[in-house]
């Protein structure tokens, strides 16, 4: 080990044992949050079924997004063209 790494090591060590108390106090509040949470699985179940609501709330948001950039990307294409013409400076179209 370099002189540099060893003041580092040593120096994070410091700044741990300054401030642990805040630090142990935030993870001790963060475990206190984490178990109020509902988690999108039943922790009796095991295997796919454990996690079938998370499963099917991701293939929701999957289709979503794709829907929703389908939208977007038809009315962009759309307006393009439509303010293309009216400007005359329609978009090309590649052959």
């Amino acid at each position: 080990m370099t002189s540099g790494t060893i003041f580092l090591i040593i120096g994070l060590a410091a700044l741990l044992l300054r401030y642990r108390v805040p630090i142990f106090k935030f993870v001790g509040e963060v475990k206190v949050e984490l178990d109020k949470c509902s988690w999108p699985w039943d922790p009796n179940q095991t295997g796919f079924k454990k996690y079938k609501e998370l499963i099917e709330s991701t293939v929701v948001v999957v289709i979503s997004v794709v829907l929703l950039a389908g939208y977007v990307t038809s009315w962009d294409f759309l307006l393009a063209h439509v303010v293309g013409g009216l400007t005359g400076t329609a978009i090309a179209n590649a052959k």
